[in-house]
């Protein structure tokens, strides 16, 4: 994930707490000095809600593949961000885990570098009607 999207959902939950208090108060998001438009705070939890999914089917694919918990974890957190190294089994290399696993993985890499959503697009039926 990219770092402004972490800073926009650390804005926006900042925002949420300053609503309990004050329900009434319009607050709006600010990068710099520029008001963003909601559209875009929506769009940041679009992408965080599907980050999340597509993050925890692949570390329970991976964990049906027979690594344990930290490998699982550590491994999709690597690919789904192309950071490179994990923990576990895969603290060294990748070569040590199964065909399947590496699958898992090698899918992960793309979602993680095509930045989730432009995969995501391909399994909806409304891109198929053209």
């Amino acid at each position: 994930m990219k770092v402004v999207r972490v800073f926009l959902l650390y804005l926006q939950g900042i925002r949420e707490l300053n609503r309990l208090v004050h329900p009434r108060a319009i607050y709006s998001i600010k990068l710099g000095r520029k008001a963003l438009p909601d559209k875009v705070v929506e769009a940041v939890w679009g992408f965080f809600s599907a980050y999340a999914l597509v993050f925890v089917i692949i570390m329970i694919a991976l964990l049906g593949t027979g690594l344990d918990n930290i490998t699982a974890f550590s491994a999709t957190a690597a690919c789904l961000n192309n950071l490179g190294p994990g923990l576990g089994d895969v603290a060294a290399h990748y070569g040590d885990i199964s065909d399947t696993a590496k699958w898992i993985l090698t899918l992960a890499m793309v979602f993680g570098r095509l930045e989730i959503f432009t995969l995501l697009v391909l399994f909806t039926p409304t891109f198929w009607r053209g």
